[in-house]
């Protein structure tokens, strides 16, 4: 399921893999928004081999949790801590540039 999930993520500037009851999951997602970003986001709970998906997502990640994944350019970002991390040092918006997700 691991190349499943990477075949997905691999399929738009930005894909998010979420569930909708995640607080973290709703504060990446709204920070995309806020950087005018249109993120692919794919809600586990929501999807029907949604638990196939997320233990696929824990084998890439390599620790839990599996949700939020942060996926640009097809590359495997991480979570919460390693997007904010990009976010706060001033990387994260060269890097959705060079995926094409923004065009400022």
């Amino acid at each position: 399921m691991a190349e499943k999930v990477m075949k997905i993520a691999s399929q738009k500037a930005v894909v998010i893999f979420s569930t909708s009851s995640c607080c973290m999951c709703h504060t990446v997602k709204r920070l995309f928004c806020e950087l005018g970003v249109s993120p692919a986001v794919y809600e586990l709970d929501e999807e029907p081999r949604g638990k196939e998906m997320e233990k696929g997502l824990l084998k890439l990640m390599g620790r839990g949790p599996a949700v939020p994944a942060v996926f640009i350019g097809g590359e495997l970002i991480g979570s919460t801590d390693k997007l904010m991390s990009l976010h706060l040092s001033g990387k994260l918006v060269p890097l959705l540039r060079d995926a094409g997700a923004l065009w400022l």
